[in-house]
This record gives structure tokens, C-alpha cells and sequence, in this order.
């Protein structure tokens, strides 16, 4: 099949899901009722994935916390053992997320999302009792296996829920949440550690695991009755704003999952995300940007090494200022990226120079202070750009057949994942405290990354031109 049949078989699949809309389902609805309908979703489905994927976030990355407190030398790790800890939760990650997707695609959201974040609550508890390096690995292993399902999942969703003029400050909320996350987490480390340590004869380290896996599983289990599904199967909607929610999608291409939509088997779908060329696109620039991000993970050590002898709750507030810029950033990019919805590639664009110069710069000046300031300017630009390609990529692959669109998003984000094994040795200790090398990477990936958005920018505005919905 070559690329104008494919593409042409990809309308037809967009063309039957809006006829299916149109006739099956047809329904009209005035401005008001849309508005109305909108803000009760964002009011249903934004704030609880927003304290979800915190929570996933944190339970993810409290890991670098934990090193800095006593983990490192209770368990006796190396600095590459710390890196194969980090590196092991995205092998099972990776491979996954497209086949979690696949069984989202057919199942509740609702139960599926809440239940996953259940038992990997669970395992952050337990993780609070590792005795030694195997013992942090398998665990660390089987948490990214469970934890899997849930960031394509949330992005499947809310692609199933708005329009592609409404999906960037949409998609700002899903990612300020992760940028919160490691502010909240410095906070939450410092204050857990200083308070908790010894407490029952239990390190901080461990009291952190524990109390962030019982806040988790509790969320988790509220998030059953309050995490609505897909807009034509939704149990928190009547009838009629089922229908308006599906309506709606169809007006800007959005197709949505009826009960007259023709079901992919899981090769179909994975063969019709697979053979699209912005699938891949999009991989490889994710894969830059989660690259770069591998800096989230490393934070609290490389303040340590800026500021030498500082004490250990002085580090992780340190991280604070780091994530409270990028979510300030994240927030008026995500606004304004909405506004200019076919600019969005020149504004990722644009923000990956801006942490190039940045990275570029920490390489060059040794004054630590200074590095520190540019630590915290990159971080706006990663962070930013972040939530910003998810919402690019749910926008390009809106006419997608919905399990199509579920494939390629998984892709993208797991693909893009792979980047975090080997971004987790770009700063080994005996770098430090300069880590030319990993500044020196990060900024190649993100040349490489400021090419590739510029080229999708030109390609996607071309075919608009031409009169090709994207």
C-alpha cells in the first residue's frame, strides 16, 4: 500500500465514523449548550485525572528523593546501580502501553485507570521495605508493567473528550499536574524525612514510600465513582449530552467511539496507527523531549552537587523553584498554543531552541549559581513542550479511527519513553559536579528536536493549504 491509498483509506474510516454521527446519531445543539456541556466535563474528568497523574508522577519519581535521604546508603547502591533502578521501570513501561491501550479501547475507563492505579499504590508501599538492590529492581520492574496503562490511557481519553481547539489547555492540566509533582514532591520528601526519620524504628525514606502509596490507593479507589468513560458509553452524562458530546467531536474531525462504529480487530488498529508516517513523526520528536526531561530524575543530585555540603531538606526545596517556573510556563503555553492552533509546531519549536541555548550555556559556565538559574529556565522549556506535543499529536491524529488513535498515542508516548533508559546514565557521579556529558547529549537531542517540530510546523501548514485536514 503506498502512502496516497493509505491516506485515502484513512478518510474513509474518519468519513464512516462522522456519517455515524450524522445519521445514527444526528443531534443539534446551540453555543450554549456546548459551553454548558464543556465545562461539565472539564469539571468531571480534569480534576481527577489532574490529582491522578500527580499522584503517578510522584509515586514515580520519588525515587530521587529517596537516594538523597538515605536510600543510597541503606541499600549500598552505586551510582550505576541507581541508574539500572531508574532504567528498568521503562522496559516494562514501553512494552505495555500500546497492548493497555488496546484493552482500554474495549473496556470502562473508569474501572480500568482506577484499578491499575490501585495496585501500583499498592507496590509503592511495599516499596518501602526493599532490603537491597534486587529487591528495588524487581519492585521497580513490576511497578512500571502496572503503571503502564495509565498515562496513553488518560491521553486516549482526553482525546475522546474535546475538540482540537479545546485539547492544548487541556492537555496543560494533564502535564501540570508531573510539573507539580516535583515540586510537591521536594516538599513532601523534605517534610517526611525531617519529621518521620526513625519514627517506629522506620527510616524517612521508607515513611515517604509508604504514606505517597496509601494517598494513592485512596484516590484511586474515590476515582470509581467519579472518572467518567468514553462520551457515548459515560455513565455520569444523560442521553441527550451523550449525544451532544459525540456531535460536537464530529464538527472538527474528532471521530468517537458509537455503538455503531465498526470495531479494528488489534492488528488492524496497530497496522493503521503503524502505517502512518506523523505516527513516527511524532515518536521521534517525544523521544527528544522525554530525553531531555531525564533531568527530573536527577534534580535533587545535581543541586547537591551546585550547592556542596548543603543539608538534605535544603536540596529538595531547592528543586521547588525548578517546577513552580515550569508550571507557570507550561500554563500560558498551553493557553496561548490553543489560541494558534496551527502554530503549535513552531512553538514547541521554539521553546526547545530556548532550552538549547540554555544547555549549551551550562556547559560553558562553571558559576553555580548560574547553572542552577539555567537549570530552572530549561525546565520551563522541556516542561512546556511536553504537554504541548501530546496535545500536537492528539490534534494531527484526530480523523483516526478512535482505536487507531489509541495505538498512536501509546506509540508515541512509549516510544518516546525508551529515550529514559539510556537518559537515566547521561549524569553518572563521577561526572560530577560539572556533567558535561549529559548536558552535552541533552543538547544534541534537543537540535534534533527543534528540526524535526520545525519540519512538522512547514509539513502540517502545507497540507492545510492544500486544503488536507490533518
Amino acid at each position: 500500500m503506498d502512502a496516497s491509498d493509505f491516506e485515502d483509506q484513512v478518510k474513509k474510516i474518519s468519513s464512516h465514523e462522522i456519517e455515524n454521527v450524522d445519521t445514527a446519531d444526528a443531534v443539534s445543539f446551540s453555543p450554549e449548550e456546548e459551553k454548558a456541556l464543556a465545562r461539565k466535563i472539564d469539571f468531571t474528568l480534569l480534576p481527577m485525572i489532574w490529582v491522578m497523574y500527580l499522584l503517578s508522577y510522584l509515586d514515580r519519581t520519588n525515587i530521587g528523593n529517596a537516594k538523597i535521604s538515605g536510600m543510597e546508603v541503606d541499600l549500598n547502591l552505586t551510582s550505576n546501580q541507581y541508574s539500572i533502578a531508574l532504567v528498568v521501570f521503562f522496559v516494562g513501561y514501553v512494552v505495555f502501553e500500546v497492548p493497555s491501550n488496546l484493552v482500554l479501547g474495549r473496556s470502562r475507563p473508569s474501572i480500568f485507570l482506577s484499578s491499575i492505579m490501585i495496585l501500583w499504590g499498592t507496590l509503592t508501599c511495599v516499596m518501602s521495605v526493599v532490603k537491597n538492590f534486587t529487591h528495588l529492581v524487581v519492585l521497580r520492574v513490576i511497578i512500571g508493567c502496572v503503571e503502564a496503562g495509565f498515562a496513553p490511557g488518560v491521553l486516549l481519553l482526553i482525546s475522546s473528550w474535546y475538540k482540537q481547539t479545546e485539547q492544548s489547555k487541556r492537555f496543560g492540566v494533564f502535564i501540570s499536574a508531573a510539573v507539580l509533582s516535583g515540586a510537591f514532591g521536594g516538599l513532601i520528601a523534605a517534610g517526611i524525612v525531617d519529621s518521620l526519620e526513625g519514627v517506629h524504628g522506620i527510616r524517612g525514606w521508607r515513611w515517604l514510600f509508604i504514606i505517597e502509596g496509601v494517598i494513592t490507593v485512596g484516590v484511586a479507589i474515590i476515582s470509581l465513582f467519579i472518572l467518567p468513560d468514553f462520551p457515548a458509553t459515560t455513565r455520569r452524562l444523560s442521553d441527550r449530552e451523550r449525544r451532544v458530546a459525540v456531535a460536537r467531536l464530529a464538527t472538527e474531525n474528532v471521530t468517537a467511539t458509537t455503538e455503531d462504529t465498526e470495531h479494528l480487530s488489534n492488528l488492524g488498529a496497530c497496522k493503521v496507527a503503524c502505517l502512518d508516517y506523523r505516527t513516527w513523526a511524532f515518536v521521534i520528536g517525544y523521544m527528544v523531549i522525554v530525553g531531555s526531561s531525564t533531568l527530573t530524575y536527577f534534580y535533587p543530585t545535581l543541586v547537591e552537587g551546585l550547592f556542596g555540603n548543603a543539608s538534605t531538606k535544603k536540596v529538595n526545596l531547592l528543586t521547588v523553584p525548578i517546577y513552580g517556573v515550569a508550571f507557570i510556563a507550561t500554563g500560558i503555553t498551553s493557553y496561548c498554543s490553543d489560541k494558534v492552533p496551527t502554530w503549535r509546531g513552531l512553538i514547541i519549536a521554539s521553546w526547545l531552541a530556548f532550552s538549547l541555548i540554555c544547555s549549551i550555556i551550562v556547559c560553558a559556565v562553571y558559576n553555580f549559581a548560574a547553572r542552577y538559574a539555567l537549570l530552572v529556565l530549561m525546565a520551563a522549556g522541556l516542561w512546556s513542550t511536553n504537554g504541548g506535543t501530546l496535545a500536537y499529536a492528539s490534534s494531527a491524529f484526530a480523523g483516526m479511527h478512535p482505536q487507531a488513535r489509541g495505538v498512536a498515542l501509546a506509540l508515541v508516548n512509549a516510544l518516546g519513553n525508551l529515550a529514559q533508559i539510556y537518559g537515566s546514565y547521561l549524569f553518572p557521579e563521577d561526572d560530577s559536579p560539572k556533567y558535561i556529558m549529559g548536558f552535552s547529549v541533552i543538547s544534541a537531542m534537543l537540535a534534533v528536536g527543534v528540526i524535526t517540530f520545525s519540519f512538522l510546523h512547514i509539513w502540517f501548514r502545507r497540507r492545510l493549504r492544500s486544503g488536507i485536514i490533518q
